[in-house]
């Protein structure tokens, strides 16, 4: 496993070491949709799927806002019983990180911070739809970063 990166302000005055802080945290969008409304037919039996993105831009040097997009859809058979998408997003001080740390701020620690955030808005999103409560699992985003990582090396030697 990486050395963990600092995530705070305070560096004992050195200018030039690492830095990753969290400024705010601020949901960028959301959307509800329930074609049929609540009403299922036969028992509650749907077919989760989630879908995760992460996106940066930055704001201002070094402040970075980086938007986490959970994407939840239930389906029961052939009909949708609701998606839901949240953009949660957080502005992030991002200062002498090298470009893999860099990297790994962004596809890791920073979305590891926003999913909480963004898996309560989901599950309360789907509860006052008029479904049962949706607790999403958690999710390992280090895991995720480095199965990506050993992938795209995998990838490269084999081209």
């Amino acid at each position: 496993m990486a050395d963990p990166l600092p995530l705070t302000a305070d560096n004992n005055g050195d200018p030039n070491a690492p830095q990753l802080s969290l400024q705010a945290v601020y949901l960028k969008d959301c959307s509800f949709e329930s074609p049929a409304g609540p009403r299922v037919e036969g028992n509650w039996n749907p077919q989760i799927s989630l879908d995760l993105q992460t996106s940066t831009n930055e704001i201002q040097p070094p402040l970075r806002e980086v938007v986490l997009t959970v994407t939840v859809s239930a389906k029961q058979g052939d009909k949708t019983l609701f998606l839901v998408e949240v953009k949660q997003a957080g502005a992030f001080v991002m200062a002498n990180l090298t470009e893999d740390d860099g990297k790994r701020a962004i596809a890791s620690l920073c979305p590891g911070v926003l999913f909480p955030y963004a898996r309560a808005m989901v599950s309360q999103l789907v509860t006052q739809g008029g479904f049962p409560q949706l607790l999403l699992p958690p999710v390992n985003f280090e895991a995720l970063y480095m199965d990506a990582a050993a992938s795209q090396a995998s990838q490269a030697v084999r081209n």
